[in-house]
């Protein structure tokens, strides 16, 4: 329940400082264009905070946190006096409303870089990309990619961690092949040429490089215990942190994996366990818990085994100054838009499946999971939403900002603004092909949530 909760703070502050700032570009540039506006909103619905300004201009927060609007003074659906059409928008110039249109897109690309400049300055916490093994059968072990290598460039890009290197094989999805060039132990370098033309992104929502089979270095998890967690198989057999687990049924176990997975595949069963306590070796009969997993029933016990610390020298922190912070915040948000179109290119051309839109749902556990992890990890997710936002409301679709500028560059091109009807008619094919969106996102949530 706390994590639902927390996740659902986390997405109301996310969206509110998204859909703010967009508006607020809008705001900006009408007010610089003199135009009059009438309300900003952060929400839609009932006002839950509301106060006027000695301008005029209505500040309020709606009831319902998922979107905003800025209303702007328009003869065509208010009613404006001779002195004041002037201030109306739709009595503006073509470049005058198309400033103002694709301010809201701007606006969150430069939070975007401001909040990516912020987090270099903070500092990234991040672990070089090491291949910790390979999956069997998959494309990176056809390839023949060693393990233990560190992946520093794909199709010539730099990779400095995970994170770089799931965006650039995204970015990649729909080529015949990519290139991996990879460093081992040795300090050698060598490319290997993936080939991925059989290769789509698939409904599992995991990182790009375990899709293609490669698995990131974790150190290694000892048979010593942790934590018993309360009210748990373990807790009722008497097992202590600090136990060490020699062997299960008389067989023993030497590694954490091997104890996992007698544990699944004995759900309800009682079992001996053989441990080492302090000086003492003793045993201890535990009736192992029962809990459904994608496969069926699964056992499980309810500990957390000690995990050896990651090697340092596969640690490394992204800090810069003032300036070249800025500078990489720039290139992480033109990364990011360049991807983001690529992707929509991909979606409708059927190389991404839809099954991969992602609801509400799915960025409120985003939201959550981030700013649990901290600031930095937060400010990484805002700016990737950021620019996902400005991205969608760039697409020539009506309703959506890209939808008006589309009509006002035909209005630009043929001195004449696109007829009211017409404009209706394509804003309730736009409204609905942007529920039909939504209605596969949230259900793809959905199914994400009982599987």
């Amino acid at each position: 329940m706390l994590d639902i909760l927390w996740s659902l703070a986390a997405f109301i502050v996310t969206l509110g400082i998204l859909v703010t700032i967009h508006e607020f570009g809008h705001f900006w540039v009408a007010r610089r264009c003199g135009v009059q506006v009438l309300t900003f909103s952060v929400g839609f619905g009932k006002p839950l905070w509301q106060r006027q300004a000695a301008d005029g201009t209505y500040y309020q927060v709606g009831a319902i946190p998922l979107g905003g609007y800025v209303r702007m003074l328009d003869s065509r659906v208010d009613e404006v006096s001779a002195a004041d059409y002037p201030r109306s928008f739709n009595a503006q110039s073509v470049k005058k409303r198309a400033a103002i249109v694709a301010a809201g897109p701007l606006a969150n690309f430069i939070l975007a870089i401001v909040v990516l400049w912020a987090m270099f300055i903070i500092g990234v916490p991040s672990v070089k990309p090491i291949i910790g093994s390979v999956s069997e059968n998959s494309v990176a072990a056809r390839a023949g990619v060693t393990v233990g290598s560190e992946i520093i460039a794909i199709n010539g890009d730099t990779t400095e961690d995970w994170q770089q290197v799931n965006l650039a094989f995204a970015g990649a999805v729909g080529a015949q092949t990519v290139s991996v060039t990879v460093r081992d132990a040795n300090q050698r370098e060598q490319a290997y040429q993936f080939d991925i033309s059989d290769w789509r992104i698939g409904q599992q929502q995991q990182p790009t490089f375990v899709d293609l089979g490669l698995l990131p270095y974790r150190p290694q998890a000892t048979t010593e215990l942790v934590e018993i967690a309360e009210n748990s198989p373990a807790a009722a057999a008497g097992l202590q942190v600090g136990d060490k687990i020699i062997a299960i049924d008389g067989t023993l176990v030497t590694e954490w994996s091997q104890i996992r997975d007698v544990i699944i595949a004995n759900p309800q069963r009682t079992m001996d366990f053989e441990l080492q306590r302090g000086q003492q070796t003793l045993m201890q009969q535990v009736t192992l818990g029962s809990q459904e997993g994608s496969d069926g029933q699964r056992g499980f016990l309810g500990v957390v085994p000690y995990v050896e610390p990651y090697p340092e020298q596969y640690q490394f922190e992204q800090r810069y100054g003032l300036v070249e912070s800025l500078q990489k915040g720039t290139e992480r948000t033109w990364e990011l838009m360049v991807l983001s179109v690529k992707m929509i290119g991909k979606l409708l051309t059927g190389i991404v499946s839809v099954n991969q839109l992602s609801g509400p749902v799915a960025i409120a556990e985003g939201a959550g999971a981030s700013a649990s992890y901290g600031l930095v990890y937060f400010l990484g997710f805002l700016a990737l939403i950021s620019v996902n936002l400005g991205i969608i409301n760039l697409l020539p679709l009506p309703i959506l900002d890209g939808g008006h500028l589309v009509f006002l560059t035909i209005e630009g091109i043929r001195r004449r603004a696109v007829s009211d009807r017409v404009q209706e008619i394509c804003y309730r094919i736009g409204g609905l092909l942007i529920f039909a969106l939504m209605a596969i996102a949230i259900s793809n949530d959905v199914l994400r949530l009982t599987q």
